[in-house]
């Protein structure tokens, strides 16, 4: 068996370089960057009103008169009105500006009779509520760099300097393959022997939880010739999961399917719990995770291992690791790493109960898992962890 740093560090040393695309700006959201963009204009591309109110050239108003309004503009018009002193131009929010104004007094800071305003704003100066050109972001500046992860914001932010397409990181493909003679699908009758599969739809949830559409899901009996066919129909795929059949038993073929198909072994067996049956291999093509069972294990060696991987492609954190304090007790047992379910709280991160590898009671309320490492046995109350987040 090799450490859980050891089989971190194969993960990552074996990961496959990332591919690009290019995708629409409206489909592009949670996508990162694979190029530096620069501003196409000028933004805002001309001056314009901040608010709505009355435009007018501070610098030729005589301070103490009012001002005759000779016309307005609106947003999306065309302004050709020229102001001489002493004058103003009804205008509009994001109406630009016309080149002889320097200044919009907002509408509620005048008083208006007829076509003559008096301005009651004792603290306006010039070039108040004037967006200037330029004054986001100017025409060749960098906008958004290299590796920047596309947010709503930052999709609006490039739609607005024009921008209908980026080039992105792609999301790889992933399969999933779950084994076991004695599964079947939730709603059909519980025969003795039997139990609801419940890992192809976790794991599903899982990958839509990082951004990932799974290929196909796929549940082939405890034959190792389904096993081996269903292997080689996803090789195309960047990331195949499989979920038992990975242990010791008579009947835990997944190895040796996996062999067959022509897949390099580069781990099996893990010094942690739960999950030290987990195997990792590669093809020229795809990255191959084979998971214990039981349900508890597969999340948590998804969260721990398969993340670590989907990651490698889309060049984007999906999980934060924190480092939080302890608010119980707990014992374990030496040479192993623990990743036990946990809740954060306001204080640190709590143990929750209900901590075997077939549980998922605990899972299914915990936001996080927490590490405890492989030579330390004794941990107390206020000891920190690395927690990592999983809701």
């Amino acid at each position: 068996m090799i450490t859980v740093s050891e089989a971190k560090n194969h993960i990552i040393k074996h990961g496959k370089q990332p591919r690009v695309e290019e995708k629409s700006l409206s489909d592009a959201l949670g996508f990162v960057l694979a190029e530096t963009l620069l501003a196409k204009i000028d933004t805002p591309p001309f001056d314009n009103s901040a608010m709505d109110g009355y435009a007018f050239s501070f610098s030729n108003w005589d301070k103490k008169s009012a001002l005759t309004v000779i016309g307005e503009v609106q947003a999306g018009s065309e302004n050709s009105l020229k102001t001489a002193a002493n004058e103003a131009i009804r205008i509009f929010t994001g109406a630009p500006a016309p080149k002889d104004v320097d200044t919009v007094i907002m509408q509620e800071k005048v008083e208006r009779k007829g076509d003559k305003i008096t301005l009651l704003d004792e603290n306006l100066k010039q070039g108040s509520n004037i967006r200037p050109k330029g004054s986001q972001t100017k025409k060749g500046a960098v906008a958004l760099q290299k590796n920047q992860e596309l947010t709503p914001a930052g999709i609006s932010y490039l739609a607005g300097m024009g921008y209908s397409k980026v080039t992105v990181y792609s999301k790889p493909k992933v399969s999933v393959i779950i084994t076991g003679k004695e599964l079947i699908k939730a709603g059909e009758t519980l025969e003795t022997g039997k139990i609801y599969e419940s890992n192809g739809i976790g794991l599903t949830a899982a990958l839509r939880q990082v951004g990932i559409e799974p290929v196909s899901v796929t549940q082939v009996d405890d034959v190792l010739k389904l096993i081996e066919n269903a292997i080689k129909s996803q090789l195309s795929s960047d990331i195949i999961i499989l979920t038992g059949g990975v242990s010791v038993g008579n009947y835990d073929l997944v190895p040796a399917a996996l062999e067959k198909c022509g897949v390099e072994k580069i781990f099996h067996k893990v010094k942690q719990k739960p999950g030290k049956p987990l195997y990792f291999g590669k093809t020229s093509n795809a990255l191959i995770f084979a998971l214990p069972g039981n349900p508890a294990a597969v999340m948590t060696c998804f969260y721990e291992y398969v993340v670590e991987a989907i990651d490698s492609f889309t060049q984007k954190r999906h999980l934060k690791s924190l480092t939080l304090p302890l608010e119980n007790d707990f014992t374990k047992k030496t040479g192993l790493t623990y990743f036990l379910k946990g809740k954060t709280t306001e204080n640190g991160v709590k143990i929750l109960n209900s901590q075997l590898s077939y549980m998922l009671n605990s899972f299914a309320i915990a936001d996080c898992l927490i590490r405890l490492d492989e030579d330390k046995t004794e941990y107390k109350k206020g000891d920190l962890v690395t927690v990592l987040m999983i809701a």
